[in-house]
């Protein structure tokens, strides 16, 4: 560790990223206010990696408690926190991890009426969430406020990550969506909740590695090291096929 570092717990904790980026960089990232919507398989791996990290605040949203189904890949999750808030306990998983990173948690499902409150003033909003229908709610308030929103899926052993800025192609145009050009009104958002349906397979590593991409995206974006995978480029992958790890235009 160089030495310059002891002593400060901050910059102890970073030190060995501090080849990667400089002072300044971190600094960024030091400061940068990071919203992840969704607290389970894949918005777990990514809190603890943007903690590990050291971003400078998270805000952290998930309406649910983990449950036996959740143990096959949710990393947040073990059988003493069974009922437990999603939300509530990434909280106190970055405080034993980071306590330099500041926490702001939400156990509230995300919708029309309170998505300026919850993403309002982030620097970057991560979507790790499981429905069509609140992705394009976040993703259209993030591209009208100008800020970068962050897309991650998985199905089964196959995942996608692709980052939406404000004058990139947005997440509804690339996908094709039913609700393109619409208002969000009753008639639209039951349009949207027919896009997904069912419980999609899934096995632990897809969404763990979705979460860490989604983290480092992220840190390249707040930091400016890197390329970042911008719409509409999308980078997937399919486990079962070690050919498949790609970088695809949509």
């Amino acid at each position: 560790m160089p030495t310059r570092y002891i002593g400060d717990g901050y910059w102890e904790i970073a030190s060995r990223q501090m080849s990667i980026v400089d002072k300044k960089q971190q600094e960024k990232f030091k400061k940068a206010t990071i919203t992840v919507i969704g607290c389970g398989g894949i918005g777990g791996e990514c809190i603890e990696m943007l903690a590990r990290m050291g971003a400078g605040h998270l805000r952290l949203v998930d309406e649910d408690a983990f449950d036996l189904s959740n143990l096959n890949r949710q990393s947040l999750s073990t059988l003493d926190k069974l009922g437990l808030s999603k939300s509530s306990v990434a909280k106190e998983k970055v405080r034993l991890i980071n306590p330099y990173v500041k926490v702001t948690s939400f156990n509230e499902h995300v919708d029309t009426d309170n998505i300026a409150e919850i993403i309002d003033d982030s620097d970057v909003v991560i979507d790790a969430l499981d429905n069509v229908l609140t992705r394009v709610i976040v993703s259209r308030y993030a591209r009208e406020n100008k800020i970068p929103f962050i897309h991650g899926a998985i199905h089964a052993t196959s995942g996608q990550v692709s980052v939406f800025l404000p004058d990139s192609k947005s997440y509804e145009e690339m996908f094709n969506l039913p609700s393109q050009n619409r208002p969000l009104d009753d008639e639209c958002l039951e349009s949207l909740k027919k896009v997904t349906s069912g419980v999609p397979p899934v096995i632990g590593p897809t969404p763990n590695i979705i979460g860490c991409m989604e983290a480092f995206e992220a840190y390249k974006l707040i930091t400016g090291i890197g390329e970042v995978c911008v719409s509409p480029n999308v980078l997937t992958f399919d486990l079962l096929d070690l050919t498949s790890f790609d970088v695809i235009n949509i």
